[in-house]
């Protein structure tokens, strides 16, 4: 799980540094900062405005958002004892393109309203998700040189969708002609879920001194009043001990965020789509821990 303690380096040939293991009673507090190179693919619900059908618009090939960049991430955990401990974690997804000629048209309903998009007209995409989590981990099982634990935590997310460009605003029972001619410069849909609980398993096994193997796998679904969302969180990685306190790590990491809101709900014949945000990435994970 998040800040897995992992093993101790070996120092000097007559100093031994003790397993991690062994210190993990006497190292309280870790601090890990880092990055990751998401692969990313995300898509929102929308529709054609001509033809009134429900299709995917795809932020990467419709909008030009960077499928490839690094982002940041934070972690820290504080342990209570040998199996008792919490942690927070933040993961920073933000991107931004420009379209000069838009191919794609589209409409979508945020916050009771529908917005159109033509096609050849010049729009701006900002999409931005950051996502917390606190939880508290348990140590079920530890042995000599691997431990194994269950966690339990919350997630917020803090969702930014922006689109600055040629948008008309539609007013029900005007036709396409006259919601395109109704100009409007902006449009900005903040969401931020409400705590959404997960649950997850960790281990991590010390295979030879210095270097450890660490995985966690977490899961939530949730569905509530208008908010219905899902998360799915795997890593898996080796550590290394750089010194007593400073820890270096690699990892492989697959997560993938699903959140529909839906909005409209009184209104049952309007055929614009609910608002879906879908965003997954899958990559290599570098950080650096220090341990106290």
């Amino acid at each position: 799980m998040l800040g897995l303690i992992s093993s101790s380096a070996i120092g000097a040939e007559d100093t031994v540094i003790p397993s991690t293991f062994a210190l993990i009673e006497e190292s309280k507090t870790m601090i890990r900062v880092g990055g990751f190179y998401s692969n990313s693919n995300s898509s929102m619900d929308v529709t054609d405005p001509l033809r009134g059908d429900n299709f995917k618009l795809d932020f990467e090939e419709d909008l030009n958002l960077e499928e490839s960049q690094f982002l940041p991430f934070f972690e820290a955990q504080y342990q209570f004892n040998s199996k008792h401990g919490i942690y927070f974690e933040w993961k920073q997804l933000h991107r931004n393109a420009e379209v000069k000629t838009l191919t794609v048209p589209f409409q979508v309903t945020l916050d009771d309203q529908i917005y159109d998009v033509q096609a050849g007209g010049e729009l701006e995409t900002t999409l931005n998700i950051d996502i917390a989590r606190l939880g508290y981990k348990y140590n079920f099982y530890q042995g000599n040189n691997s431990n194994l634990g269950v966690s339990l935590g919350l997630h917020t997310m803090f969702i930014k969708t922006a689109f600055d460009g040629d948008i008309g605003i539609c007013v029900e029972g005007e036709s396409i002609q006259q919601c395109a001619n109704a100009a409007s410069p902006k449009l900005v849909n903040e969401e931020v879920t409400a705590p959404l609980p997960d649950i997850g398993l960790y281990g991590d096994y010390e295979f030879s001194p210095g270097f450890t193997f660490n995985a966690h796998v977490q899961y939530f679904y949730i569905k509530l009043d208008d908010v219905e969302g899902s998360l799915i969180d795997v890593r898996a990685g080796v550590e290394a001990a750089i010194t007593e306190n400073w820890h270096m790590a690699a990892a492989f990491n697959y997560y993938k965020v699903d959140v529909n809101f839906k909005h409209n709900i009184n209104q049952v014949d309007s055929n614009v789509a609910d608002y879906n945000l879908y965003y997954s990435f899958i990559g290599p994970m570098l950080s650096v821990s220090y341990y106290f």
